[in-house]
């Protein structure tokens, strides 16, 4: 078996055209043989840079969000193992084979990279405090020790999130595509990853992401499951 042939990197863009070549290139370099899928939203260069170094790009314009996007990217994937990036250079390319190793040995169905085991320098202090006071509370919810629900690196088998009810529409998708497994019995697990300064400018929207992160933390907990197929609405 070559390096990545069963692993699929999704990630999804607007305007990363100062960082996507960096980004795939460096993909490529570490996991060769890996799908590269990429849901972009850009009115830039970006989709055109990642095309040429050879990843499959899915337009999707005008946007519709981070959760619809994210969602179009898993269900892209056609790789055993999925993980997923932000492409902004923040997150080490050199733990994309290792975390995919956890999913591939058959002991995990998601594999979270945390960035939380002290404080980045990378990360404002107000987004910190945010980030472990929801963690906190997901854990005394959840009864597990969660430190970082917000990462943009985790690593999926594929058959699990295909099968997890998830509402894809609106910001914090990741919450709930942590939270809700652990609630349905999946075998999740984390390991700490170091977090580097972005390239580019941050298109977070702090009030909203807060707001979808508190109602996906209950959401995930106490909402009802209706299942349709594979997915389902659960408020």
């Amino acid at each position: 078996m070559s390096l990545g042939d069963d692993i699929s990197v999704v990630m999804i863009t607007m305007n990363e055209e100062l960082a996507v070549g960096k980004v795939v290139s460096d993909i490529r370099h570490a996991v060769p043989d890996a799908e590269i899928v990429i849901v972009d939203s850009s009115s830039d260069q970006t989709p055109a840079i990642a095309a040429k170094l050879g990843a499959k790009v899915i337009r999707q314009f005008p946007p519709q969000g981070y959760g619809r996007a994210m969602d179009l990217a898993l269900r892209s994937a056609s790789r055993a193992v999925i993980v997923t990036m932000d492409c902004d250079d923040t997150y080490p390319v050199d733990r994309i084979v290792p975390m995919a190793n956890m999913i591939s040995a058959g002991n995990w169905d998601i594999v979270d990279g945390s960035r939380l085991k002290h404080k980045p320098a990378a990360m404002p202090w107000i987004n910190y405090i945010a980030n472990r006071a929801f963690a906190l509370l997901a854990s005394m919810l959840f009864a597990m020790r969660l430190t970082d629900l917000h990462s943009g690196m985790r690593a999926y088998r594929r058959s699990a999130i295909s099968q997890v009810p998830y509402y894809p529409t609106g910001a914090a998708l990741p919450v709930e595509l942590l939270l809700l497994p652990i609630r349905l019995g999946y075998r999740v697990t984390s390991v700490f990853i170091p977090y580097s300064e972005r390239i580019g400018v941050s298109t977070l929207q702090p009030l909203d992401s807060a707001k979808w992160t508190l109602k996906r933390i209950l959401s995930s907990r106490f909402g009802r499951i209706q299942y349709d197929g594979l997915k389902a609405n659960h408020t």
